[in-house]
């Protein structure tokens, strides 16, 4: 995924507010970027990162900036921007770059489903295969060496696996793919401790048929791609 805008490189002052970022371009100014990212961002979102920002042109816009990367002082990369995922998955996708998703014909977006009024990042179909449902989450908590998701208790992210299970159940495909946004984590896990619900029911999903992916990203200041595939250890 290349940025067709080239990002504002900047030093991350505070994030606040949970959507505002104050970040100090590189000629002295402050400008408030906004943040794409409703979790914790822990260990993400320091005072004195590096950061890139994308420009926005549309005169509708409150704020001028989006925050996209940040790199800490290890220098790993880490993708702020929880949006991109599905479009790095969709990417990847189509460049037959997952080998576990290929071979569906037809790839369709944000698609109602469930019983719980919910919508699948991506569903894959085709006539000689039963459909695919796909649920993607931007992994970025970083502790010890190893990657967790949740970073911050989500029901949200509970619903949608008890969906994927739902899926299972009517003889469907159901995926959920950890897209790291961090090129520090190598291996990822569930957040016993953050979420132990969200936890409990991602190992009752795994009894059930579904599908655990993992896959890094790679990143820098011009393009971010799915790299590879990773260990997933409950």
């Amino acid at each position: 995924m290349l940025f067709q805008t080239p990002l504002i490189k900047g030093t991350l002052l505070k994030r606040y507010k949970r959507f505002l970022a104050d970040v100090e371009l590189c000629d002295g100014s402050v400008v408030i970027a906004h943040c794409p990212n409703t979790g914790a961002m822990t260990g993400c979102a320091e005072p004195g990162y590096q950061v890139w920002l994308s420009p926005s042109t549309d005169p509708k816009r409150k704020l001028k900036y989006t925050w996209e990367l940040a790199q800490n002082h290890q220098g790993h990369w880490i993708g702020i921007n929880t949006h991109r995922a599905n479009q790095l998955v969709i990417e990847a996708i189509h460049a037959e770059r997952i080998p576990e998703l290929d071979g569906y014909k037809t790839l369709k977006k944000e698609v109602k489903y469930g019983s719980e009024n919910s919508r699948i990042d991506i569903l894959l179909s085709d006539d000689n295969k039963v459909d695919c449902y796909v649920e993607v989450k931007s992994v970025t908590l970083l502790l010890e060496d190893k990657g967790y998701f949740p970073d911050a208790k989500t029901t949200r992210g509970t619903k949608h696996i008890r969906e994927l299970i739902e899926m299972v159940n009517q003889g469907k495909r159901a995926v959920l793919f950890f897209c790291t946004q961090h090129t520090g984590i190598e291996v990822v896990s569930a957040a016993q401790r953050i979420d132990p619900e969200y936890a409990d029911t991602l190992r009752q999903a795994m009894q059930a048929g579904v599908e655990v992916l993992v896959y890094s990203a790679q990143i820098n200041q011009k393009n971010v791609a799915i790299n590879q595939r990773l260990e997933f250890i409950y």
